[in-house]
C-alpha cells in the first residue's frame, strides 16, 4: 500500500508541476505529460520500467474513454457521410505507409516478413496524442481535423486484422539443447497466454468467430437503443449522484470487456457505443461523468510513455535511433501530404493532416509486444522499435507547434487559390460571412440596401451563391481587395471575420484609409473590444453579449419581475455596460494584464457599484410611473 501511494504521489506531483508550465508556455498538455514522464523515469529514476508498464496497461483505458466520448459527439449519419474518407483516405494511408516502410526495411537488409511487420506497426498513429491536441487547439471541426479523425478511426479498426496477420509472419523456431541434453524444438503454443485469458472465440472455427463477433457488435447496438433508457430511469429512482457515474463507467468498461472477449479493439467497441448513444437524452450526462476519468487516464498514459524511453539504448546508438525515428516520420508526412492533397486538403488543413499523423502510435506498443510473443521480430530490433515509437510520440507536440508557426504565415483555407475579381460595389461592405455576418447581411439586404460580401472561405462563398446571394472569395485584409470592393465610397464596413488579428488588421487599415467611415466590428471578448476601439471601430458587438442579455431578461421575468420591468433592467444594463466599456478602454493597456492594472481594477469596481445603483433607480422609477 505504501509503495502504491508513493508511486501515485510521484505521478501526480509530476503532472501537477509539468503540465501547467507546458500549457503556460503554449506547448500543450500532452508535451507536459510526456516531459513529466521523462523526468520521473529516465532522468530521476523515481519509477521503474515494470511499474511504468503496469501503469500504461491501466492508463490505456483513457484512450477507450476518449473514443467513447468522441462517438457521443458523432451523429450516425455523420459517420456514414465519412465512409469515403474511412475507406479511401484511411485505407490508402495504411497500405501506402506499410509498403513504403517495408521497402525501406528491406533496403536495410531485413527479410520481407520482418519488414512487413515493421511497416504495419509504423502505419499506425497516436489516437491519444492527436485527438487530445486537436481538441485542445479547437481543430477537430476543421477539414484537416475531420480527415485526421477519419484516418485514426480507420487505423483503430485495422488493428484487428493486423493482429490476425502477424502470427502468419512468424520466424522459424530455432532448436536448442535442454539442460538434460535433449533437443528442445521450441514448438510451444504461441497462444498460451491467450488461453489463460477469457475468450468467447477461442477454439471456434472461422465462421464461428465471425458469428460471435457480429453478435457482440449487434448486442452493443441493441443495448444502446433499448436498454440504456430503462437503466437510467432505474438509476434515477435512487436519487444518488454517484450512481450515474458508476453506471457510465459500467457501460464503458462492460463494452470494452465484451469487445476483448471476442477479440475486437475495446476502443472500437466503445466508439460504436458512443455513436449509438449520440442522439440519446442521456448523452450529456454520460459526457460529464466520463470526462474527468478520461482526462486523468490519458495524462497517466502520456506520463508512462515518457517514462519508458530508454535513454541508455538511445545514447548507445543515437544516430541510428534518431535516424530511424525521423525517417519514419518523414516518410509518413510525405505520403500524408500527397494523400491529403489528392482528397482536397489545401493549405493549413493539409499541413495539419500531414504533421498531425506523422508519428507512430500507442497501438504500436501492443503490436510490438505481440510480434515478440509470436516470434515475428527479433528482441534486439524490438527494443529499437519501442524507442522509435516513444520518441516519435514525444516529438509530435513539437510538430503541432510547427503547424501553428506555419499557419500563422498563411491565410486560412484556400490561400493557394486566386481571389475573385470584384465587379460590384455598394454602400455596405461585409467582411466575413459566417453565422454573424450572415444575419447582418440578411437584415441589411431585406431592408433594401446593397451589400458587398467578402470572405476567405471558398465553401462559405459558394454556399451563399447557391442561395442566390452573390459574394466574392478573397482575403478581406488585403488592401487591394478592399479597394476593389469600394472602400473609398462605402458608408459602412462590417468586420465579421473570425480571426481576432485579421479583424484588428482590417479595422486599422480601413480607419487609416477612411477616417470618416463608420466601422461595425465583431469581438469575442472585452480584450478584443478594447483593441478594436483603439484601432478605430465605431460600434463593437460582442458575440455573446446580446444573447446573454436576453437570457438574463428571461431569468428576471421568472424571478417575479414583469416583462416591462425586466426589459427596463436589460436596457439599463446595456447602456451602462456600453458606457463602461468605453471608459475602461481608455485605461486598458495591452502590455499590462487586466488583473495587474490597478487603475483598470478600481474603475471596474466603481462601475459595478454604479450598475447596481442604476438598476435599482430604474426599477423604482418604473414602480412610481405605474
Amino acid at each position: 500500500m505504501d509503495s502504491f501511494l508513493f508511486q501515485a504521489s510521484i505521478y501526480l506531483v509530476a503532472a501537477v508541476i509539468a503540465v501547467p508550465i507546458a500549457a503556460r508556455l503554449g506547448l500543450g498538455s500532452v508535451l507536459g505529460y510526456l516531459t513529466a514522464g521523462v523526468i520521473i523515469g529516465p532522468v530521476l529514476g523515481l519509477v521503474g520500467s515494470s511499474q511504468t508498464q503496469d501503469l500504461q496497461h491501466f492508463a490505456e483505458f483513457g484512450v477507450v474513454m476518449m473514443l467513447f466520448l468522441i462517438g457521443l459527439e458523432l451523429d450516425p449519419r455523420a459517420l456514414w457521410a465519412m465512409r469515403h474518407k474511412l475507406i479511401g483516405l484511411g485505407g490508402l494511408q495504411i497500405v501506402l505507409t506499410t509498403l513504403a516502410i517495408m521497402v525501406g526495411m528491406m533496403a536495410l537488409g531485413y527479410i520481407w516478413s520482418i519488414a512487413l511487420a515493421v511497416g504495419l506497426i509504423f502505419a499506425l498513429s497516436s489516437t491519444a496524442i492527436v485527438l487530445q491536441t486537436l481538441s485542445e487547439k479547437g481543430l477537430m471541426q476543421t477539414a484537416g481535423g475531420r480527415s485526421t479523425f477519419a484516418v485514426l478511426l480507420t487505423q483503430d479498426i485495422a488493428v484487428i486484422p493486423m493482429l490476425a496477420v502477424l502470427p502468419l509472419l512468424a520466424l522459424p523456431k530455432v532448436m536448442t539443447l535442454a539442460p538434460d541434453g535433449s533437443i528442445n524444438r521450441n514448438l510451444e503454443d504461441a497462444h498460451d497466454a491467450a488461453h489463460a485469458s477469457y475468450s468467447l472465440v477461442e477454439g471456434l472455427p472461422g465462421w464461428g468467430v465471425t458469428l460471435v463477433t457480429l453478435a457482440a457488435v449487434a448486442a452493443v447496438i441493441l443495448a444502446g437503443i433499448y436498454l440504456i433508457r430503462p437503466l437510467f430511469r432505474f438509476i434515477h429512482a435512487a436519487r444518488l449522484r454517484e450512481m450515474y457515474t458508476a453506471t457510465a463507467l459500467l457501460i464503458v468498461i462492460g463494452i470494452a470487456f465484451l469487445m476483448t472477449l471476442v477479440g475486437l479493439s475495446p476502443a472500437l467497441g466503445t466508439f460504436l457505443a458512443g455513436v449509438v448513444l449520440a442522439n440519446s437524452e442521456f448523452r450529456h450526462e454520460l459526457e460529464s461523468d466520463i470526462e474527468p476519468f478520461k482526462g486523468l487516464l490519458l495524462g497517466l498514459f502520456f506520463i508512462a510513455v515518457g517514462a519508458q524511453i530508454d535513454f541508455r539504448t538511445l545514447f548507445g546508438d543515437p544516430l541510428n535511433i534518431l535516424g530511424m525515428t525521423l525517417a519514419v516520420m518523414a516518410i509518413k508526412a510525405v505520403l500524408l501530404c500527397i494523400l491529403g492533397r489528392a482528397f482536397g486538403l489545401r493549405g493549413r488543413n493539409q499541413w495539419l493532416f500531414a504533421l498531425g499523423l506523422a508519428q507512430a502510435g500507442e497501438f504500436g506498443f501492443v503490436l510490438i509486444s505481440f510480434a515478440i510473443q509470436q516470434n515475428v521480430i527479433p528482441v534486439a530490433l524490438s527494443e529499437q522499435l519501442l524507442l522509435v515509437v516513444a520518441l516519435s510520440m514525444l516529438i509530435t507536440p513539437l510538430l503541432f507547434i510547427l503547424h501553428d508557426v506555419i499557419t500563422r504565415r498563411m491565410s486560412d483555407g484556400e490561400e493557394l487559390l486566386d481571389p475573385d475579381v470584384i465587379d460590384a460595389t455598394g454602400p455596405v461592405i461585409i467582411a466575413g460571412i459566417g453565422r454573424f455576418g450572415q444575419v447582418v447581411n440578411r437584415l441589411v439586404r431585406a431592408s433594401g440596401f446593397k451589400t458587398v460580401i467578402l470572405d476567405h472561405d471558398m465553401n462559405a462563398v459558394a454556399a451563399m451563391r447557391r442561395f442566390g446571394i452573390k459574394g466574392f472569395f478573397g482575403d478581406p485584409t488585403r488592401p487591394e481587395l478592399m479597394k476593389a470592393a469600394g472602400l473609398k465610397d462605402a458608408r459602412v464596413l462590417v468586420v465579421a471575420v473570425d480571426d481576432p488579428e485579421s479583424a484588428l488588421k482590417l479595422v486599422t487599415h480601413a480607419r487609416r484609409e477612411r477616417p470618416d467611415l463608420h466601422i461595425v466590428a465583431r469581438a469575442r471578448d472585452r480584450r478584443q473590444v478594447f483593441r478594436l476601439y483603439q484601432a478605430g471601430a465605431n460600434d463593437i458587438v460582442r458575440e455573446m453579449f446580446d444573447s446573454s442579455l436576453r437570457a438574463g431578461r428571461y431569468v428576471l421575468e421568472n424571478m417575479g419581475l414583469s416583462e416591462y420591468e425586466a426589459s427596463i433592467s436589460e436596457q439599463t444594463f446595456f447602456q451602462h455596460d456600453r458606457q463602461g466599456v468605453r471608459e475602461l478602454a481608455q485605461l486598458w493597456d495591452p502590455d499590462i494584464p487586466a488583473g495587474e492594472n490597478q487603475a483598470y481594477i478600481d474603475r471596474a469596481k466603481e462601475l459595478e457599484a454604479e450598475l447596481e445603483t442604476s438598476l435599482l433607480a430604474a426599477l423604482e422609477k418604473t414602480e412610481a410611473a405605474e
